[in-house]
Parts: structure tokens; C-alpha cells; sequence
């Protein structure tokens, strides 16, 4: 009989803060998404501390007492990391591991270490090693305590300085190295896209975990990787993609986050090329999750960032199978109804009133309303098909379906 390998899970457990600019219910929903993460890296989570303060403490990030409720549970259970829900500064980073013992880390180091694990292409880990150095920088003398500064003076300078310097003009120098081979990267990336001739392009933009790579894999009938964890794709993957007679060019891109990582947002400077040179964005999002409302929002503040704010865009609510709405009792004057008593059916009118139309609900894994959306792309392209190729028009008449016939 075949023995099952057993995976081993670090033991870990989460921080995170009520504070004037993020309530119990905002912290709560980070902490969960924190929690995906740490497990998504290869973390068990045994348990959660929070504290509500006015701002992060400056110096421990949580207050005295707290650190103390931490650092008794760290000793007692043996747990090896305790992750930060936000981005520590070197100095508390340096502070808390002197108090607690063990390996500190923060969301943006989880998400960093996260995208080094998923890293495939030269590329990509080229990206994420950048974003990792640039990230580790400020940092270094928090790793290196151990080090102590050499006599300085005549004759000592050079080799004579700290090796804590010394490491210092060592990571810069990777930076500079790195940031030269992703030149060189970006002018081979912007030659690919260039060499695409004018088909038009569509990429697929959303929150991370969303299904964004099963949907590619539906439509291109390819076999991207997809996986139910977050940030299961970063290598951008294009395919040329044939719907009824149009041809044009599907791009799966990396998936967003909340408090995503400014390194990361620059490291994937060509990645996210991808988008910017679109004609038309699919902004996938997964109906079933509670808040996938901020998950739009978290998207459209990044394509704001990157300017692909106004880019023609077909909103995509995908994983209707797996949408359950919460009951609601009209009778019960105590409970305020919200969003999440919605009906799938109250979803979509609320959505196609609020876009015009541009917006479709499906499920890619049981491709539930297929038709309907390879209905819409089709429009959607041919609109800008034909824009660029008048000629081309009476080639790609209004959509025909599977069965050769126009559809209403």
C-alpha cells in the first residue's frame, strides 16, 4: 500500500490591528485573507491576536500587554512565525524579534515569499527577486545584529568596513544588476507584443483566486495552471483565441490584492504591460466571496495606478454555482438587509443597470451561461475588429453560435 506524504505546515499565527482607519469588521476580513496567504505559503495557523489602538505603536506595532499575551503563546506552543497583517518598519521589525524570538514577518514579505514560491520563468523570478532585494534593503541590519562595527581609520577603509556596509553595497548592487536584465527583459517583451501584428487584445484582469486561469483554460481550450490558491499564476500567458471566425489574442495575468506591494507593483512593470496595451479588459470576480465588492474596487484602484482606468471593460461574475445568499426574515425589524441577502437574480439587475449591460455572470469550472458570454466577447471584439478593419466587416457577421445559426 502506497504511504500518502505527509505536508508539514509551519506553525504560525496573525496580528492585526482595529484602528481609527479600519474597523473590527474591515481587520476581521483582512485577517482572513492573511490567513489564506499564510496558508497558501505553507502555514497553519493556530490562533489570531488583535488590539484596538488609534495607530499602529511605533515602536512594536501592537501595544506592551498585547506583546506580552503574544510572546507567552509563541513560548508555550512553539510556534516559529508570528505574521503582521501590515507592512512593519525595519525599526519595529528589529524590535519585535528581540522580543519575541522567532521569525517576524509582515504581509508584504508573506506576498513576496508567496510570488518567489510560484515564480516559474527566468522572468518572473527576475521580478521577484527585485521586489524581494528591494524590500530587503532598509532591512539588512535587522538581519545582521550579530555583526559589529570594525576599527575604522587609515589603511582600514574599504576592506575595512562593516560587513553589515559591505552586504549593504552588495544587495544594491544586485538591484542595479537586476534592474538592468529586466531592461533588457522589457524591450524582448514590448518586441513580443509588437511582433503580435493588429489582432485585437483582451486580457484578464481581477482579484487574485478569482478563476481567472480557468477561464483562459475554457476558452483558449488550453491547460494553464489553476489551482484554488492565491496567486496561482504570475507568468503572464497569451493565446490566440477563435470565437465563431474572430480571432484575437486572450492574456491571463497576474491576480491583484488589497495592500499589495509597491515593490511588486514596479518589479511587474511588463506584466502588467500586458493590461496597459489592451484593447479590452474581462475583470473577472468571484461573486461567491462576501466582499467582492472591495475586490473591485481593490482592482480598479490598481488599474487606475497603471492607467487602464477608462480601457473598455466587460465585467465577468464567474463562480455562480458556488453563490449562496443569506437568508433574511422580513419580519425581523433588527437586522438591516445588505448585499449579502441579495438573490443571484437581484445581483444581476443591480450590475447590468449599473454597466449598461456589460456585464455577464457564469461559472467557468461548469461552464454555466457560456453561450451567453462567448456571445458578449464576440460583440465585443468584433466592435473593435471592425474599427480597425472596416474591410474585414462583412467577414464577421453578428455572433453565430455552435450550431451555425444567427442568434437573436
Amino acid at each position: 500500500m502506497l504511504e500518502v506524504e505527509k505536508i508539514e505546515y509551519e506553525k504560525c499565527i496573525l496580528v492585526g490591528l482595529v484602528t481609527q482607519k479600519q474597523t473590527h469588521e474591515k481587520m476581521t476580513e483582512y485577517l482572513d485573507e492573511l490567513e489564506f496567504l499564510a496558508y497558501t505559503a505553507g502555514a497553519e495557523v493556530l490562533k489570531r491576536f488583535s488590539q484596538k489602538l488609534e495607530r499602529p505603536n511605533p515602536k512594536t506595532f501592537i501595544g506592551t500587554g498585547k506583546m506580552e499575551d503574544v510572546a507567552a503563546y509563541v513560548e508555550q506552543h512553539d510556534v516559529g512565525t508570528v505574521i503582521f497583517d501590515d507592512e512593519l518598519t525595519p525599526g519595529q521589525q528589529r524590535n519585535i524579534e528581540a522580543l519575541l524570538k522567532c521569525k517576524i514577518v509582515d504581509r508584504t514579505y508573506l506576498i513576496l515569499d508567496i510570488f518567489a514560491q510560484r515564480a516559474q520563468t527566468s522572468y518572473a523570478r527576475t521580478q521577484v527577486e527585485l521586489a524581494q532585494y528591494e524590500y530587503l534593503l532598509p532591512r539588512l541590519v535587522g538581519l545582521w545584529t550579530h555583526l559589529e562595527r570594525q576599527r575604522g581609520g587609515i589603511g582600514m577603509r574599504g576592506p575595512g568596513e562593516t560587513e553589515i556596509e559591505t552586504d549593504r553595497r552588495i544587495v544594491r548592487d544586485r538591484i542595479t544588476l537586476l534592474k538592468k536584465k529586466m531592461k533588457t527583459i522589457d524591450k524582448q517583451m514590448s518586441t513580443q507584443r509588437g511582433n503580435r501584428g493588429a489582432l485585437v487584445r483582451v486580457a484578464l484582469v481581477g482579484y487574485t483566486n478569482v478563476g481567472k486561469s480557468t477561464l483562459m483554460n475554457v476558452i483558449s481550450k488550453s491547460k494553464v495552471f489553476a489551482e484554488n490558491k492565491l496567486f496561482a499564476t504570475l507568468d503572464t500567458t497569451v493565446r490566440k483565441v477563435v470565437i465563431g471566425n474572430l480571432p484575437f489574442l486572450l492574456s491571463d495575468t497576474v491576480g491583484f490584492i488589497r495592500k499589495l506591494p509597491t515593490q511588486l507593483v514596479d518589479s511587474f512593470k511588463s506584466t502588467l504591460d500586458e493590461v496597459r496595451e489592451a484593447d479590452l479588459l474581462l475583470h473577472v470576480v468571484d461573486i461567491s466571496h462576501p466582499q467582492f465588492e472591495d475586490h473591485i474596487n481593490a482592482v480598479n484602484k490598481i488599474l487606475d495606478e497603471i492607467k487602464s482606468m477608462d480601457k473598455p471593460t466587460l465585467m465577468v461574475f464567474n463562480k455562480i454555482d458556488a453563490y449562496k445568499a443569506e437568508a433574511y426574515d422580513d419580519d425581523d425589524l433588527m437586522v438591516e438587509r445588505t448585499g449579502a441577502h441579495y438573490s443571484l437574480d437581484e445581483w444581476k439587475e443591480t450590475w447590468m443597470s449599473r454597466t449598461n449591460g456589460d456585464a455577464i455572470f457564469i461559472s467557468a469550472l461548469n461552464k454555466n451561461n457560456f453561450d451567453s458570454f462567448r456571445k458578449k466577447v464576440y460583440e465585443r471584439v468584433r466592435e473593435i475588429h471592425v474599427t480597425r478593419f472596416p474591410y474585414n466587416e462583412f467577414l464577421y457577421p453578428e455572433y453565430i453560435d455552435q450550431y451555425g445559426q444567427e442568434e437573436e
